[in-house]
């Protein structure tokens, strides 16, 4: 006979094999060996198969690899259901699960190896050459097919539970986009991805009959907590995708008919080029979610006028990330606002001195909630590394409304201080957005002898006529009518593109290299 569940995480997974066993858990449209067999990459099951898909990576990856408690399991590869159910098993052995950002070259990737050190490997085909490339301390390497192809349901009377699971455990190891310096790995909890879940399930308001369709990278807390895992723990079922594509997104709207998606402004700005975007019915959404980065308000008003509302969810690798939520009820008539905090976190805004401010004036974002990361990895021993009395100091400027409602203004790090005046660069991008023959825009602040710093406007045109056109002066023109002298860009610059993050966040600081370089 099994022996019961210990990890809270595989409990709840558990109680859904058996309470909704037959209703439909995920749709996967990656499906290689199908794809292989049938030539239909599409591979679907309920939350029963689902949860015997667990027990048998559980097993696997006990017996043949020997993964024991507080063993790491990477996985590199893009995303695929067997994500979902190694993360899973890894709770059920008190095992770490460590998602690897397959855009980092294999210098970058190494080095987040040496940081975590895991006990095993599992890649997809497309990442074989530089999982192979990968060396670690004892480190194996294995496909992703093999965790299912070789299990034997024999094996699992021979799994040995740990009756030391718990809660507490850490479960999700997320190394953090490193765009202000070396990547740290935030350490997340079986407790916290459950209470993240919670203020998810709040955030969506999730409903029977709730279809999410998740294709953002699921080696970010941004593709994997925001709607994924806690869509999949409220018993509402994922439409999973490999990865991003505008096609395949519209094509769901009318094969899947999904209720509710998660889109970034990268991803928003290429859905909205598409030649089939105003053909495309979106009557099946309920709403869409954003976040990641500062959203332009010309792309929340899009879609909008198609009479999709637009919810933001702000958080951070470190927060869950589900932190502050405008929840969609809310989403249009409060566009641009980022929302109030979930009913279990608490928020404040502080001064340089550590003093919070008042209604309108400008602080940094603090959190404190049960969804945080512990600490950051092998934080020289400190459990709690990186927050300060329980309170994470995100970096992030917001102000507060009298009513609660925050808006995030901008980062710390990238407000531009010229001759004694603060400028938010967000401020002066969402006026850009606006501009025909703008594609893409990020304003950074460099030295200048004179104001200290100066805001600088780098731009990327569209390809069409307007953009081909586009020119400094026009620039600035557009921008003198809207926004202070002072907040003027001194200088236009046009790249071909800009430097980005794997969800599409512009890397300022490498801006900043260039133009000061």
């Amino acid at each position: 006979m099994q022996a019961p569940e210990t990890s809270p995480l595989a409990a709840r997974f558990a109680q859904l094999a058996q309470d909704c066993g037959t209703l439909p858990a995920m749709t996967f449209r990656g499906d290689e060996r199908k794809a292989t067999q049938t030539g239909d990459s599409t591979f679907a099951y309920d939350f029963a198969k689902f949860w015997r898909r667990v027990a048998r990576v559980t097993a696997h990856l006990q017996s043949t690899w020997g993964v024991q408690p507080g063993d790491r399991v990477a996985w590199l590869g893009f995303n695929h259901e067997l994500q979902l159910v190694t993360l899973m098993a890894c709770a059920r052995l008190g095992a770490v699960f460590l998602p690897l950002n397959f855009r980092l070259a294999v210098p970058e990737l190494q080095q987040v190896m040496q940081d975590a050190q895991p006990r095993l490997l599992v890649h997809d085909t497309h990442h074989a050459d530089t999982a192979q490339a990968l060396q670690g301390a004892d480190l194996q390497h294995t496909h992703y097919d093999s965790l299912i192809a070789t299990a034997s349901p024999r094996a699992l009377p021979l799994l040995k539970m740990h009756s030391d699971v718990h809660g507490e455990l850490p479960l999700l190891l997320v190394y953090t986009s490193g765009t202000t310096g070396v990547p740290k790995g935030a350490v997340h909890t079986q407790a916290a991805l459950l209470a993240n879940a919670r203020a998810s399930a709040w955030a969506h308001d999730f409903v029977p009959g709730d279809k999410v369709l998740s294709t953002l990278p699921m080696f970010h807390v941004g593709g994997l907590c925001i709607q994924t895992l806690p869509a999949l723990l409220a018993g509402v079922e994922v439409v999973l995708h490999p990865r991003f594509d505008p096609t395949a997104w519209l094509d769901e709207m009318h094969t899947s008919r999904p209720t509710l998606s998660l889109l970034v402004p990268a991803t928003m700005r290429a859905v909205f080029e598409h030649p089939r975007w105003a053909d495309t019915s979106l009557a099946c959404l309920r709403g869409i979610m954003t976040g990641s980065s500062t959203v332009p308000v010309a792309y929340l008003e899009t879609l909008h006028a198609r009479g999709v509302p637009v919810g933001q969810v702000y958080g951070t690798t470190e927060t869950g990330p589900v932190s502050i939520v405008l929840r969609l009820p809310d989403a249009m008539a409060r566009v641009g606002a980022s929302g109030w905090p979930h009913p279990q976190a608490q928020v404040k805004l502080i001064n340089a001195q550590g003093q919070e401010v008042g209604p309108g004036e400008t602080g940094e974002v603090c959190i404190r909630a049960a969804n945080l990361m512990r600490g950051y990895w092998r934080a020289d021993g400190e459990p709690n590394a990186g927050l300060q009395d329980g309170w994470f100091h995100s970096g992030d400027l917001g102000q507060r409304a009298e009513d609660g409602c925050l808006t995030i203004v901008g980062r710390s790090k990238d407000m531009i201080i010229s001759g004694g005046e603060n400028i938010y660069p967000a401020e002066i991008e969402n006026q850009l957005v606006t501009l025909p023959g703008v594609a893409e825009n990020a304003v950074v602040g460099v030295a200048d002898a004179r104001w200290g710093e100066v805001p600088v406007a780098v731009l990327v045109r569209s390809p069409d006529a307007a953009g081909q056109t586009l020119t400094a002066e026009a620039v600035l023109q557009h921008l003198q009518s809207r926004i202070a002298r002072f907040k003027l860009p001194r200088r236009v610059v046009f790249m071909d593109s800009l430097p980005k993050s794997a969800l599409g966040k512009v890397l300022k600081p490498q801006l900043q290299q260039l133009l000061q370089g």
